[in-house]
């Protein structure tokens, strides 16, 4: 084992204090990364359009390039980004600027991601409902300095290790697709209703329950408990057999809250409006949803009527032309109207979707052991056993 020099992180980085009302610059397209935009332990980006200033409602944060995105809100969910552009984010979100002449960026980034660190600052979190990491706890956080060249062949190492994991999820990627591609295969564009099948209005299928939170957010009698909770953060596209990760009620809380069943559809009409997904387990909602509780078995499948259900957002959002697209009302969800095929035709779709997911368990295994390897190559690097 090499022995390196050791440096706490608020010596060889700063967070940066650079900040801009993007509404001041009301026609600039502005970088904007939330949270939702940084994947969790991966460090990369997620898709995402610029935004006008006139769009973005509060101040946010400055970066540059070479600089480190931080999730410091939920930091469990590791969310670390180098950047390579100039932009804005969130605030909740640390911006990390490296002393260049101590620490290359990526070298930081991968440290930060690995299990030693978030080991710690899932100890150093606050809050109960929505815990962060401290500015003095993180930047008290250890880190190896190593020399710069050693440093950088440490990080072309994790670079290779982190390159199969990219072609993983690329796969990944690919898979994720074929449901909505074979949807469109079988039922063509039901928000136009092509082939002409009958139609059947939300409000008639259906009982809609909004979900609901306790009050106040901050009350640990209510938060933290073995109770799942479906968060928005918890849906990032349109996706099945979903498992709500980021939060959760004590028993008093859910008593509190809205329950679902297991198969339930889900959508949100808040936040990430319009994405639709069925629950893997019985759990909580959270109010930026609504479920489509006992939903009629003789004229829906629940995986066609949720997948039907995401594309009638398409024709919500035009209708909010020249308007910041936020929300959608309960009443709104009731008077859409889903075609309504024939009932072989949505059972051959979901019987096809089980297949589909059979691969994508397959591939979730695959997964798992690149990332254990990639893991275990973190470890031993920052352990100076590379």
């Amino acid at each position: 084992m090499k022995r390196w020099t050791t440096k706490h992180l608020g010596e060889i980085l700063e967070i940066s204090r650079e900040r801009i009302e993007p509404k001041d610059h009301p026609d600039t397209r502005f970088n904007y990364v939330g949270l939702e935009n940084i994947e969790g332990h991966t460090g990369n980006l997620l898709p995402y359009q610029p935004t006008r200033g006139a769009e973005i409602k509060s101040m946010k944060n400055v970066f540059h390039p070479g600089e480190i995105l931080y999730g410091k809100l939920r930091p469990y969910l590791n969310k670390v980004h180098t950047t390579s552009a100039e932009g804005i984010c969130s605030t909740d979100i640390y911006v990390l600027r490296p002393r260049r002449d101590l620490i290359l960026p990526s070298f930081v980034a991968f440290h930060l991601r690995s299990p030693s660190v978030l080991a710690i600052v899932s100890n150093a979190m606050a809050g109960a409902n929505l815990p962060r990491i401290g500015q003095d706890a993180l930047l008290s956080i250890s880190i190896p300095v190593p020399p710069l060249a050693e440093q950088q062949r440490i990080v072309e190492l994790l670079d290779e290790t982190d390159e199969l994991n990219k072609i993983r999820a690329q796969a990944d990627h690919r898979t994720s697709n074929l449901i909505p591609a074979l949807f469109h295969e079988m039922f063509g564009d039901t928000e136009r209703n092509e082939a002409k099948w009958p139609t059947k209005l939300v409000g008639n299928v259906c009982k809609l329950v909004r979900g609901s939170s306790p009050r106040p957010k901050s009350d640990p009698r209510y938060y933290g408990g073995p109770i799942p909770r479906l968060m928005i953060e918890d849906i990032t596209r349109d996706g099945w057999s979903v498992t709500p990760c980021v939060d959760s009620l004590t028993e008093l809380g859910a008593t509190m809250s809205r329950p679902v069943s297991a198969g339930t559809i889900v959508m949100a009409v808040s936040g990430n409006v319009g994405l639709c997904a069925q629950l893997a387990v019985d759990a909580c909602v959270h109010d930026g949803f609504v479920a489509f509780n006992e939903l009629r078995e003789d004229v829906f499948v629940p995986i066609y009527f949720g997948m039907a259900l995401s594309q009638m957002r398409q024709s919500h959002r035009r209708n909010q032309a020249g308007a910041i697209f936020q929300n959608i009302t309960t009443t709104d969800v009731k008077a859409m109207e889903i075609p309504a095929p024939p009932l072989a035709l949505q059972n051959e779709f979901a019987q096809r979707v089980i297949e589909i997911r059979e691969l994508e368990a397959k591939q979730a295994a695959s997964r798992q052991l690149l990332d254990n390897l990639f893991q275990s190559t973190l470890h031993r690097a920052f352990q100076g056993e590379l």
